[in-house]
């Protein structure tokens, strides 16, 4: 097992371990459950590990990637509602006001 991300908000570790895990790359997390202790200590931060060292380069990638697109989609101006005319940021699919499709699927 190898480390990949340690962070103290666990929910971040978890979006990291989903999306590491969505492109077929086994993960452990350690220190689950330690980040709600009440001396802060970075060893002891929830960490996410890839279980095959083959895997940490390919693990590291896919975030980049991942969190690359998501700064790029957060620079873009908003989008106008088509069905009620209300502003949403570039990285909602769906409308906040009345939950209509922002952009069109593709089949």
């Amino acid at each position: 097992m190898k480390e990949i991300f340690r962070d103290p908000d666990s929910a971040k570790v978890s979006l990291c371990q989903s999306i590491v895990e969505s492109a077929g790359i086994r993960t452990h997390l350690r220190n689950e459950f330690l980040s709600a202790a009440e001396v802060v200590i970075p060893v002891f931060y929830p960490a996410l590990c890839v279980v095959d060292p083959d895997d940490y380069q390919r693990a590291v990638d896919v975030l980049k990637e991942h969190f690359e697109a998501d700064q790029e989609r957060a620079q873009l101006p908003d989008i106008a509602c088509p069905e009620c005319s209300e502003e949403n940021p570039a990285t909602f699919d769906i409308c906040w006001s009345c939950e209509a499709a922002l952009v069109e699927e593709v089949t």
